[in-house]
């Protein structure tokens, strides 16, 4: 019988292991290889205590060696599996060494889509504009009667963006009639422009990638072409939009509603307009995995730990052309 490969845990905070690996899936992990105890950090990493290992497990706060030092200190690894999204600031030296690098990203946009399609489904219904006239008065109560959305049959969402989250989104809307307009985030792409998309659909859905480029694209005159009772989701970025503008509009339509998983600043600055507005609805950028869901994460790469002993393709390998920041 073959010796297991070595494995570790490698990151800067122990806590963020316990917090994503449960104790069942790292006796998983150590069931399938010979896992060292601990979790070793760069300084670790520098002494020469990852000399045999074969493969790294991390998430949050992945250690970041250069080439050099991934050819001296970690001769013998051949895999990193990578509890979390984004792989951007570590990966290059990496792929530069012929290491394949496994990212849970795919995971971690299962929550943001369903948190999504409850917004979008109550946003269809007008539940929010519907809930803050409730809340006033008796009069409050019967005015919501006749504040109340188009309803979940027929009427037309917006996802901006086609990336992961868009996707798995698009793929649970499937399951309601509802005519579903995608923006490609490269402009040079797009069949389905911003402005038709925020004028047209009854919600509009922000998953833009993170990029430069996508800076404040979501402006006043998007916002203001919205239909009467609209609902804008943003699980994105903050600075993707204008939010400046996204506040004045917002005063100008109390029949708007946004709902602000991500903002920026995060969290807002203190005597920001974005609390005071009753048409905003903040939320502690929790779309993405948390608690229970964070497990979900560890177990992609489990099973990708089992693809690699079973000499099968991987299939969660981040490229080099997946990257969103350049190299510079």
């Amino acid at each position: 019988m073959s010796q297991k490969p070595v494995a570790a845990f490698v990151g800067k905070n122990p806590a963020t292991f316990d917090y994503v690996y449960s104790e069942a899936q790292k006796e998983e992990i150590a069931r399938l290889t010979q896992l060292k105890s601990g979790v070793y950090g760069e300084e670790e990493m520098r002494s020469g205590k990852l000399m045999d290992v074969e493969y790294i497990f991390s998430s949050w706060g992945m250690i970041t060696p250069t080439e050099e030092e991934i050819r001296k200190y970690l001769p013998k690894v051949r895999a990193v599996f990578y509890g979390a999204g984004a792989t951007d600031f570590f990966a290059r030296p990496f792929f530069a060494c012929n290491v394949p690098v496994l990212s849970a990203w795919l995971a971690n946009a299962i929550p943001v889509a369903e948190v999504c399609l409850a917004q979008i489904l109550l946003g269809l219904k007008s539940y929010y504009r519907c809930t803050r006239s409730c809340s006033k008065s008796n009069q409050g109560w019967i005015d919501a009667r006749k504040m109340t959305g188009p309803g979940i049959y027929g009427d037309t969402v917006a996802l901006i963006g086609a990336g992961a989250i868009s996707l798995h989104l698009q793929e649970l809307l499937k399951n309601f009639n509802v005519n579903v307009l995608v923006v490609n985030s490269r402009p040079e792409k797009r069949t389905v422009s911003l402005e038709e998309a925020f004028s047209k659909a009854f919600v509009v859905s922000n998953h833009l990638p993170n990029r430069e480029d996508n800076i404040g694209v979501l402006n006043g005159k998007l916002f203001a072409s919205m239909r009467e009772g609209a609902t804008f989701i943003n699980t994105g970025r903050g600075a993707q939009v204008n939010e400046a503008e996204l506040c004045e509009v917002l005063k100008k339509r109390p029949d708007l509603t946004a709902l602000l998983d991500v903002t920026f600043p995060e969290p807002p600055e203190d005597g920001s307009e974005l609390y005071k507005l009753p048409n905003v609805q903040l939320s502690p950028h929790l779309a993405g995995s948390l608690n229970d869901e964070v497990h979900r994460m560890a177990d992609y790469m489990i099973s990708e730990l089992k693809r690699a002993l079973a000499g099968e393709p991987f299939q969660y390998q981040v490229k080099e052309s997946m990257l969103l920041t350049s190299k510079n």
